[in-house]
């Protein structure tokens, strides 16, 4: 049987959306969580705080960490990996979800909205795994880092629109890249992205209540992490899509992730 007992995981932004639901997820083998995330006070148009999660995960039967983190901060990475570890003795897992967004052209997007893009998806991407990696490296289990991030792709139109925002977002999948091969048969490095959109604050903000109905829930993404961490350590450097890697793993029924079910989903960004 596939379990996550006894495994830590180190998500960050996982006070809401598919954190949250990967964590979720991992909580009911009993797992350990690290939540790190920015969200420590309720805020008016996004539910869900570091505190709440924990709640969550532990109510689901998991160990909860809320960590206080904004993954810009190299200090502050480093306090909350280190703190995750000495809570729970090691780190297994670490999941790159935190993400800025912005679909604005050229013209359009502020240098400092596109500093915090690159700062937190590409740049934060890359931080949180340098630190997790030390302890990912001396896990007795299969370690893995995944990074919620796009398969490369170098067409045109994927780019056209929000050039700031798809560089930024392939940062973190330059990761994978990059990470599976230099710690190859050590550590499975791997990205998920959804094939449609999926109902999170984020989508809810670019396009209100008619885009929610028309997306997924945030359980099919931790319905695919869950069995992403439960392969090996040469299931690596894979750019997966949520449905067709579920398939593969012998999942039929899509419409128990339907937000509507009588309404078809939209695809999401990056998937052709």
């Amino acid at each position: 049987m596939p379990s996550l007992s006894n495994r830590t995981l180190f998500i960050s932004g996982a006070s809401r959306g598919i954190g949250l639901a990967i964590a979720l997820r991992a909580a009911r083998d009993g797992a350990n969580v690290a939540i790190a995330a920015k969200t420590a006070e309720p805020h008016p148009k996004l539910a869900g705080t570091i505190y709440s999660a924990a709640k969550e995960i532990e109510a689901a039967g998991g160990k909860a960490l809320p960590i206080l983190c904004d993954i810009r901060s190299d200090d502050q990475v480093h306090a909350a990996v280190e703190l995750t570890v000495k809570t729970f003795g090691s780190l297994d897992i670490c999941v790159n979800n935190a993400s800025a967004i912005q679909l604005t052209g050229t013209l359009d997007t502020p240098m400092k909205r596109y500093d915090l893009m690159n700062q937190v998806n590409a740049r934060g991407t890359f931080l949180v795994s340098q630190m997790c990696l030390p302890h990912l490296l001396a896990s007795k289990f299969t370690p893995h880092i995944l990074n919620l991030s796009p398969p490369l792709s170098m067409k045109p139109k994927w780019f056209g629109s929000h050039v700031a925002y798809s560089m930024a977002k392939f940062g973190m999948s330059m990761c994978v890249l990059g990470m599976a091969e230099e710690f190859a048969g050590k550590v499975a490095v791997n990205a998920l992205w959804p094939k449609t959109t999926i109902a999170t604050a984020a989508v809810n903000m670019l396009g209100g209540e008619d885009m929610m109905r028309a997306s997924r829930k945030p359980e099919i993404m931790a319905d695919a992490a869950y069995a992403v961490f439960n392969k090996g350590v040469d299931f690596s450097g894979n750019f997966l899509i949520d449905e067709a890697f579920l398939r593969g793993e012998g999942v039929t029924d899509f419409v128990q992730y339907a937000v509507d079910p009588k309404v078809e989903p939209l695809p999401d960004f990056f998937v052709d």
